[in-house]
């Protein structure tokens, strides 16, 4: 599979390591040139840098690695709102989280359903924000592997999410629609600001006993 990276930072370079050493193939972009080239580097062999207008025809899939406050001006680079990722799955990594309170930066609705306005037609599923990229690729037991709550409307594009999670070594639940995205946002939040009062947020939820999870698919 063709991924495309719309990020160049850390979480881009971490994801697209992981993803080339299950076999995918990556193409990077960004904004500045340079630091498309100097993230597909990064990524190795299997990775390529390509210019924003040509980004969207080399990608079976796009993940959306970028800032809150450049999230819109990147979208609209890959052609976005003109349609060029219609009929795609996108997954968004996006954090619109304010580091210093742990709160929402969007007053309403969430960083995915503005992916999915400024992409029209795009199969939008809202994915791996909630960990940090140096949690992948997860190489430990199974029974303990990192479990990312994705949500998305289409079941395609959250097949396809899923998959790549597996690929990460992670696992994936699928917990709703859309619609469901700010809360996980929300709990991005959470874990920060457990974080700043001293915590593992590991420890802030509920340690649920096994015989009363449903069987993973």
């Amino acid at each position: 599979m063709h991924v495309g990276m719309l990020g160049t930072g850390n979480l881009a370079v971490t994801l697209g390591r992981a993803w080339a050493a299950a076999g995918h193939s990556l193409v990077v972009t960004g904004r500045d040139p340079r630091h498309a080239a100097a993230a597909a580097v990064e990524i190795g062999a299997a990775a390529t840098a390509v210019e924003p207008a040509g980004f969207a025809g080399r990608a079976d899939v796009v993940v959306v690695a970028v800032a809150w406050e450049g999230l819109e001006t990147a979208l609209s680079l890959v052609g976005g709102p003109r349609g060029a990722l219609a009929g795609k799955t996108v997954l968004d990594c996006t954090n619109p989280v304010d580091f210093a309170t742990g709160g929402l930066k969007p007053s309403s609705g969430s960083a995915a359903e503005l992916v999915a306005r400024s992409a029209p037609g795009a199969q939008v599923v809202k994915a791996l924000h909630l960990f940090a990229g140096a949690s992948w690729p997860y190489t430990g037991p199974r029974d303990a592997a990192p479990v990312v709550a994705i949500c998305g409307d289409e079941e395609p594009a959250l097949e396809v999410a899923a998959g790549l999670v597996r690929d990460l070594g992670g696992a994936a639940a699928v917990v709703g629609g859309l619609g469901r995205a700010r809360q996980l946002e929300e709990a991005a939040g959470f874990v920060m600001t457990v974080v700043a009062a001293g915590h593992n947020p590991r420890l802030a939820v509920p340690d649920v006993d096994p015989a009363l999870l449903s069987p993973t698919p």
